[in-house]
């Protein structure tokens, strides 16, 4: 049989596909912007028939239409491995649970811990003439998803980009058990040209000159580290690399400009790897069968052990709130659950291990509370109750904010406690001297 009368014989509708799903199921939606659609959209329909359905995903880039099930909580949970705001709000709503995790293990997770899974539902490119659907921007921990998964159905969608890599980065119709041709709706975009703020401005001035010629790169989510990217491009930095759990617009502007040749890195040379991407058009446009960038499994690209071998090598991430202690929480404030660990530790131990490598953990000195209206400080004493430690005190290299950068490498908790406190915003030092004083952890020598 032919891989094109293979495809005839699994092609069903999407109202057709989603009857294998039973009350009790475990089912995977996919990841960020390969989440199911059309699957999502039939499963709806029926959803108010099903009870104790499990779905993982994450990083939603729009929202699913089982969330407007009617009293949604009593037919499914939402398990994500990684927050957006769609999947924050879920949570208020309560039917959406994050799951705690290394990002680089997930692929582990699956094979090791969950190993079966009901049903895979998912968004790919079109079937190659070799049978094989790519899994686009999304690639991440598919594979493995496809490995555990007793029934695989995937939705193709003509307008996901191509994504190479060589590994893990697609599944064969062998192995699949239906297909869905979907709506084909364009791909779904995270971010945008939005014009930095001041401070984003401020911090990146404070970060790209510590980046040296020939340096690879890993930027988090948010404006502060796409800021600095965009700052990048307009350098004249160069021979840069790139190693980065998810690939952004920033590194488009800088390849663009000239500035990525990857032409230092050990491992990959020439070649721009990340483990999946989001974006703008502008995105999926150039990572669209481009062999310069090579998508890789999260296991691949955020290992620990791969990282530290890659001399020079930065990391950029934010940050919800640090305490004096230079414990970093990246997740939630308080037991207000913001986002997720994602690959933050990874990459965050991985430069503080690499020769001359940085980690940099950037974020505004203040925020103003929406409920209070009041100008509050990141940097606390300690953190909130029910906060968490994304990153421990003993690996955190540099923080930045618009008041300065502090290496915090090596420093005893007195002089983390003066390092953070002068780059605080200005309107907290003080109660924050007097705490840290509280706290023991303040020379009084050095009070000025």
């Amino acid at each position: 049989m032919s891989y094109r009368d293979e495809y005839q014989q699994k092609l069903t509708s999407a109202e057709e596909a989603v009857k294998v799903v039973k009350s009790g199921d475990w089912l995977d939606y996919g990841w960020s912007i390969c989440s199911a659609n059309s699957l999502d959209k039939a499963l709806a329909k029926r959803m108010e028939e099903l009870t104790g359905v499990n779905i993982r995903g994450g990083i939603l880039t729009r929202r699913p239409a089982i969330f407007d099930v009617p009293n949604a909580a009593d037919h499914f949970a939402w398990n994500s491995w990684h927050m957006s705001g769609i999947e924050r709000k879920a949570i208020k709503e309560g039917f959406a649970y994050y799951i705690p995790l290394r990002y680089s293990e997930l692929p582990g997770y699956y094979r090791n811990c969950i190993k079966t899974l009901d049903v895979a539902m998912f968004q790919v490119a079109p079937m190659d003439e070799h049978g094989w659907f790519n899994f686009g921007p999304g690639g991440s921990h598919l594979k493995a998803v496809c490995e555990c998964a007793k029934t695989i159905i995937v939705e193709v969608n003509k307008n996901m980009p191509v994504c190479l890599g060589g590994f893990e980065n697609c599944v064969h119709i062998s192995d699949v058990t239906m297909i869905v041709e979907g709506e084909n709706p364009p791909m779904e975009t995270l971010g945008g040209a939005s014009e930095p703020s001041e401070v984003d401005l401020a911090v990146a001035n404070l970060v790209v000159p510590e980046i040296p010629n020939g340096a690879c790169l890993q930027l988090g989510i948010g404006s502060m580290p796409n800021t600095i990217g965009k700052m990048i491009a307009e350098s004249d930095l160069k021979d840069l690399g790139v190693h980065t759990e998810m690939y952004v617009d920033a590194f488009v502007d800088m390849s663009k400009a000239g500035r990525i040749t990857g032409a230092c890195k050990p491992f990959d040379r020439g070649r721009q790897t990340y483990a999946f991407a989001a974006g703008t058009q502008k995105l999926y446009d150039f990572i669209n069968n481009n062999p310069e960038c090579m998508a890789a499994p999260v296991s691949y690209v955020n290992d620990i052990a791969r990282v530290s071998q890659i001399d020079n090598f930065i990391s950029i991430n934010g940050a919800v709130d640090i305490d004096l202690y230079g414990q970093v929480s990246s997740e939630s404030s308080g037991t207000n659950h913001i986002s997720g660990a994602g690959g933050q530790q990874d990459f965050v131990m991985g430069a503080y291990l690499a020769r001359g490598g940085k980690s940099f953990i950037c974020c505004s000195s203040s925020f103003l509370d929406k409920k209070t209206g009041q100008l509050k400080s990141r940097i606390r004493p300690t953190l909130l109750e029910g906060s968490i430690a994304t990153c421990t005190r003993t690996n955190l290299h540099w923080l930045v904010t618009e008041y300065g950068k502090f290496n915090a490498k090596g420093k005893s908790t007195w002089e983390r406690a003066e390092g953070l406190i002068n780059i605080a915003h200005p309107q907290f030092r003080e109660e924050l001297i007097a705490a840290a004083e509280k706290m023991h952890i303040w020379r009084r020598s050095n009070k000025k």
